[in-house]
């Protein structure tokens, strides 16, 4: 039962929801109250693939990631082992090198307060990221600096393995660990890092996705050498995570098939 002058709202059928209006009798100053059926407004629904309506879209693109890696593992493993072999044979030192990047920030939402508290914001969570190595052995750290033209820490091997890419071979382990994805923007060293936050605006954003062993920026762009290089590849990098979709990154990976054969953008 409704108050006095209200009629009871009607029962809800699917996809219709309920609201008042008032009306004013003749010969009555008192409005009186009576309930309406009102469809709700409804979305255009987007076109998705048949992963992404299972998984949901960021599922899927996961899915897919987990998918290449494992079956790049596979195939390749040959190919790495062969690798692994003329490394030791050419130069001394480890075979692989394991260097820290900084990952997907997962703080999503969290207050200034809560940051502010931190002993040291990465502005991501570290990870260990694996690469064959391609650099003479040195057991000092020294500092966090890009890799240059005619460098002379590389190995003529590594100046191979990094013209077509294979040094990134080992990275698909970290695809299968989780912290990475195969289509992603590239991690960087934290140091690095916290250089260019406090140079480009919107530079942290790249971390909200999983970083990627290849990516929009890298089959369009090559190394970087300048802050210059950094930020038209960030343009690519933010372009790619507002457009991101398991067929985009399909796409990506096709396109670095190519990059990898003719070397383009390595030195």
């Amino acid at each position: 039962m409704g108050l006095p002058g209200e009629t009871t709202p009607p029962a809800r059928s699917a996809g219709w929801a309920a609201r008042t209006e008032s009306l004013v009798m003749p010969g009555s100053a008192r409005p009186f109250r009576r309930w309406v059926a009102v469809r709700p407004l409804r979305t255009v629904p987007v076109e998705r693939t048949r992963a992404e309506r299972v998984f949901g879209a960021a599922g899927s693109r996961r899915w897919l990631n987990l998918t290449v890696a494992l079956l790049g593992l596979i195939v390749l493993m040959p190919v790495m082992i062969v690798i692994a072999a003329l490394i030791k044979l050419t130069s001394p030192g480890p075979i692989l090198y394991r260097q820290v990047r900084v990952g997907l920030d997962r703080r999503d939402g969290e207050d200034d307060e809560a940051l502010s508290r931190r002993r040291r914001d990465l502005g991501g969570r570290p990870f260990v990221m694996y690469k064959f190595r391609t650099m003479h052995h040195d057991d000092s750290p020294g500092s966090q600096v890009w890799a240059r033209p005619d460098d002379p820490r590389i190995t003529p091997l590594g100046r191979v393995l990094r013209k077509c890419r294979l040094d990134e071979l080992p990275q698909l382990w970290n695809v299968l660990k989780g912290d990475m994805n195969i289509v992603g923007p590239r991690p960087e060293q934290p140091e690095i890092f916290a250089d260019l936050r406090n140079q480009l605006d919107r530079y942290h954003h790249r971390q909200r996705v999983l970083p990627g062993i290849t990516g929009h920026a890298q089959i369009n762009l090559h190394y970087d050498a300048s802050i210059d290089d950094v930020r038209k590849k960030l343009l690519l990098d933010l372009q790619y995570i507002e457009q991101s979709s398991a067929m985009a990154d399909l796409k990506i990976m096709l396109l670095t098939l190519p990059v990898i054969v003719t070397g383009k953008g390595a030195w």
